[in-house]
């Protein structure tokens, strides 16, 4: 099992879940937050009056597929994410050594 975590553009984020959820790609978490550095996009970073520090709104997205999925769910992220771009975002690909499901006690894929 692999867990997917992506930083995309909020203007692109409804796209890239429409292409999962097309793909048959479920059970995405999709948080709201503020990216510093390389993430942010020169043309839309502002300065924060809570932090005094500059920022991009961006949104984040969490998943765990499948080892056999992963390259898929990446592949459809990048592509509809895309805009050519600074500030596009960055998908991270970690392992995942478990998944136990609370309601069913299922564990591993059969969770998924």
């Amino acid at each position: 099992m692999k867990k997917v975590k992506a930083f995309v553009r909020c203007q692109k984020v409804e796209a890239v879940l429409n292409t999962l959820e097309e793909a048959g790609i479920e059970g995405v978490t999709l948080i709201d937050v503020l990216g510093l550095g390389s993430y942010s996009d020169p043309k839309t970073a502002k300065y924060s009056y809570d932090c005094v520090e500059k920022y991009s709104n961006i949104a984040k997205l969490e998943l765990v597929c499948s080892s056999a999925d992963v390259h898929r769910i990446v592949e459809i992220i990048r592509t509809t994410a895309y805009s050519g771009m600074k500030g596009d975002g960055i998908v991270f690909v970690s392992p995942v050594d478990m998944a136990v499901i609370i309601r069913t006690g299922a564990v591993g894929e059969d969770g998924l």
